[in-house]
Order: C-alpha cells, then sequence, then structure tokens
C-alpha cells in the first residue's frame, strides 16, 4: 500500500513539473485587465483634464474656495458648455474698486484681471461691495452661478453678449436681460475719481476698452461663473 501511494506521487510531481515547464512557455494575460496607459499617449476626459491642470498644474492667483466652486459648476455643465480650456470667473467677494473679473486660460495657465461692475440692487448703498444676490426680475440685483456665452447683439448699451444662467440661482438670466456689455462707469477713472465702479442693473459691466478683450476670449459657448465666498 505504501509502495503503491509513494510511486502515484511520483508520478504526480513528474506530471506536475511537466505541467510547469509548458506553462512557462505560454504567454499568460496579465492578471490586471487595465494596462497601465503612458502618459504621453493617454486620452483623458474632457472635464478631468482641466481640473488637473487647473489644480495640479498652473496656480491662478484667485480665491481658491471660488476656484473650486467654478470647476465643479464647470463638470455639472459639462455637456453645455462648448470650450472648457477658458473660463471667465468674477469674485464678488472684493470690490468694484478691484480688478475681480479673472480671465483664466486653463490649458496654457495664464490669467488676466480686468474690472467689472455689479448690479445696484446687489450694492443699495454704494459701498462698492456685493451685499446680496437675487434672481428676481426686477431687482437689478447681481445673481450668482455659472452662465453661458450666447449670442451678440447691438441694444440700448451698444455691442452686447447675451448670457444663459445655469444655475437655480441664475436661471432668468436671460429674460431678466442679464448680459455682458460695456459702460463708462465701469472705466478705470472711476477709480481715481470715486474710489469704486459704479452700478448696472445686474450685467456684468466692463470697461469701453475691455469689451474686445472679453468677446475675444471667451466667445461663444465658455461659462463665466460669479460669486464670493
Amino acid at each position: 500500500m505504501v509502495k503503491w501511494s509513494s510511486e502515484f506521487n511520483r508520478r504526480n510531481l513528474l506530471f506536475a513539473g511537466a505541467t510547469l515547464a509548458a506553462g512557462a512557455l505560454i504567454k499568460r494575460p496579465s492578471p490586471d485587465p487595465v494596462p497601465a496607459i503612458p502618459v504621453a499617449s493617454a486620452r483623458p476626459r474632457r472635464l478631468p483634464a482641466v481640473a488637473k491642470r487647473s489644480t495640479a498644474g498652473p496656480k491662478f492667483d484667485v480665491n481658491p474656495r471660488l476656484l473650486e466652486k467654478a470647476l465643479a459648476a464647470l463638470e455639472t455643465h459639462s455637456k453645455r458648455i462648448r470650450d472648457h480650456g477658458r473660463i471667465a470667473l468674477v469674485d464678488f467677494s472684493v470690490s468694484s474698486s478691484k480688478e475681480r473679473m479673472h480671465f483664466l486660460d486653463i490649458e496654457n495657465g495664464k490669467a488676466t484681471q480686468i474690472l467689472v461692475a455689479h448690479g445696484s440692487g446687489s450694492d443699495p448703498d454704494h459701498t462698492g461691495f456685493v451685499e446680496r444676490f437675487s434672481n428676481v426680475f426686477g431687482s437689478n440685483a447681481s445673481s450668482q452661478g455659472a452662465f453661458l456665452t450666447d449670442d451678440y447683439y447691438v441694444g440700448k448699451h451698444g455691442r452686447s453678449q447675451r448670457l444663459i444662467g445655469l444655475d437655480p440661482t441664475n436661471d432668468n438670466a436671460l429674460d431678466r436681460a442679464i448680459v455682458v456689455h460695456s459702460a463708462w462707469y465701469a472705466n478705470e477713472d472711476m477709480i481715481r475719481t470715486h474710489g469704486m465702479l459704479g452700478r448696472s442693473q445686474g450685467c456684468f459691466a466692463v470697461g469701453e476698452k475691455h469689451l474686445d478683450d472679453l468677446f475675444s476670449f471667451l466667445g461663444k459657448g465658455r461659462m463665466i461663473y460669479a460669486g464670493r465666498t
């Protein structure tokens, strides 16, 4: 009985050895079904690539919490926003005397800033600071949230651009005629004479010489995000 068991074990060992030797000649698939992709050839999804470049890559001199909100909005509304490489960020936490509209070129890591006015309904005492936001008709107030740049037209403020509000806090923007336009009260000389800009009726009013810069940077189908922290 012992002899039969030893012979049986010997044959099994020989068989196992032969099987292992044959298996070494066969290229087996990797246990990981998703092979690593070199960074140079990787094709990341649109938005995470933007977020990665903006946080781990270039560092913009803007309010980091507001930038985080803007990037989250960019992701939330990614299907409606045509181009994620450029955005405008308006920091209503600071005075209208400061250059608080930031043009962020996320693709190239560049940023520029210009002055922008807020609505009289957001600053009833004309202190230069936004005290409140509103999405209500007739409020003459600025709204917070993500805006999609839309068509150009010529109206009572000259060349202007319509905006579509993408959030519940600004979804009346188009019907309220909250737009981008230029205005004399948003020029730099207002800071020298009054210490702050004048007020709009809720629109993003910029200096007359900066309107072309804004139009060429954003174009149609990009995002303006406005808010404060």
